[in-house]
This record gives C-alpha cells, sequence and structure tokens, in this order.
C-alpha cells in the first residue's frame, strides 16, 4: 500500500530564490547554509541550461555536505522549469528530502533569468527575489511579478552602490512603494543586521509551515504595469482590465 503524502507541515520548507542573472543567488544561499547549517538540516537544487556551475560553486564552498547540493540541468529556459513543467525540480526535491530525511529547510535556486521569472507555488512554499544595485537603481521602479509581489525582495550588494552611482536607499524606498508592504531586504554579506534580517525572515517563514500556517501564493505571471498612456494594467484572465490613474 503506497504512503500517504506528507502533509506541507511535516516535510522541508521549500524555498525558492529567483532573480535575474549575476543578482548574486548563489551567493545568499551560501551565506544563509554558512548561518543556519548548525540549526537546520538544509538541502539546496541549484538550476542552469547545461551545466552544474551553482552546484559546484556551492559544494566547493563548504557550506554543506557536497552530497546535499543537487543540480538540475534544465535544456530550456530556466523560467520553464520553475514555473511551466516543474517536474524535475520536483523530482529533485523530494529525492533530496528521501535521502537525507528529515530535512528542515530544501533551497531551490532558479538559473538565471529575467524580472519575470516566479516559481509555481506547486513546487516551493515561499519565494525570494533577488535585484542587485549593480543592475541599476532604476531596476526596482521597473515591477514584474517577482518584485512586486514575490514573499520577500532582496536588494543586494548594497555595498557596491558607492561603486556604482547607485543610491541605495532610494532603491530600497521604490521597492517599498511598488510592494505595498510585502518585505523588502537590503542586503550586504558585510552588514550583520541585514544578515540577521534575512535569516530571521526564514525562521518565521519555518515556523509558519511547521505550524501549517503558510499558504504558498503565486506571485506571477503578470504585475501591473503602466503604458506610456498613464494607464495601469494587470493581466488577469476575466478580471482582466485597465485601471486608469
Amino acid at each position: 500500500m503506497p504512503e500517504a503524502p506528507m502533509s506541507p507541515s511535516s516535510r522541508a520548507l521549500r524555498v525558492g530564490v529567483c532573480g535575474p542573472v549575476g543578482t548574486g543567488k548563489s551567493s545568499l544561499i551560501a551565506l544563509v547554509c554558512s548561518r543556519l547549517a548548525d540549526l537546520l538540516r538544509i538541502g539546496v537544487i541549484t538550476n542552469d541550461i547545461y551545466t552544474d556551475e551553482d552546484a559546484r560553486f556551492l559544494r566547493s564552498a563548504g557550506v554543506l555536505d557536497p552530497e546535499r547540493i543537487r543540480a538540475v540541468e534544465t535544456g530550456a529556459c530556466p523560467h520553464t522549469a520553475i514555473r511551466d513543467d516543474i517536474t524535475a525540480n520536483l523530482l529533485a526535491v523530494e529525492e533530496l528530502e528521501e535521502d537525507f530525511a528529515p530535512l528542515d529547510l530544501v533551497l531551490v535556486e532558479s538559473g538565471g533569468d529575467n524580472l519575470t521569472a516566479t516559481f509555481s507555488p506547486a513546487l516551493v512554499d515561499t519565494q525570494i527575489f533577488l535585484i542587485d544595485v549593480a543592475g541599476g537603481g532604476d531596476v526596482a521602479r521597473k515591477g514584474g511579478p517577482g518584485i512586486t509581489r514575490a514573499d520577500l525582495l532582496v536588494v543586494n550588494k548594497t555595498d557596491l552602490a558607492p561603486y556604482v552611482g547607485v543610491d541605495a536607499k532610494q532603491m530600497v524606498a521604490d521597492a517599498g512603494a511598488v510592494r505595498e508592504g510585502r518585505p523588502v531586504i537590503a542586503l550586504s554579506r558585510s552588514d550583520e543586521e541585514s544578515v540577521g534580517a534575512l535569516t530571521s525572515w526564514l525562521l518565521e517563514q519555518l515556523g509558519s509551515h511547521r505550524a501549517g500556517m503558510l499558504v504558498p501564493e503565486d506571485p506571477g505571471p503578470m504585475a501591473a504595469h503602466f503604458h506610456a498612456d498613464g494607464t495601469a494594467h494587470t493581466h488577469g484572465g476575466a478580471d482582466d482590465d485597465h485601471v486608469h490613474v
């Protein structure tokens, strides 16, 4: 007789980490593992199109047992494997959880994509979207489903802001304005307060998950955006409408 599937509160918390190329997804995962590996049992799944580069980086960082870091080679647009056809990732997560049961936390890193990439709520319980100051101070204002509606937005590499001519405080303020109260963390690995804010958020998510109170939400596929004529537009099937502002 097949075993009953685990309830959401009895399996590991699955956290998606996505964002454009170069925003620091792998480095953020390494940081989280280095700070929480003594407290939590962690596994990692990485995504790349034709390589296991990110998995090899994380293994070389020595932040986890290398066997707990596995790679999915998507062979297609990274967005597809985390949202449209999640089969490969879902199998990888389930196998990792089975091999190292019980795990507390599984971090799933998207392959580098663009501002539209978000995870299916059927794959992860909660998701972090990254942007970074080196991508330009206007990125937060450009919106997109990850920026506006991911469970957490991280504005990364804030220590580099003076060197790339970006006002990090304004970038974070812009992010807060488009997110309508959803959390934003300005992160630098050299700033212990920001690192603490990130790990605290993850532990809060884990607590909610274990209590059966964390309900995955879908931030995609398209966030509200502005046209040149000054109208705001949202896509939502039967509810799709133009809202004049």
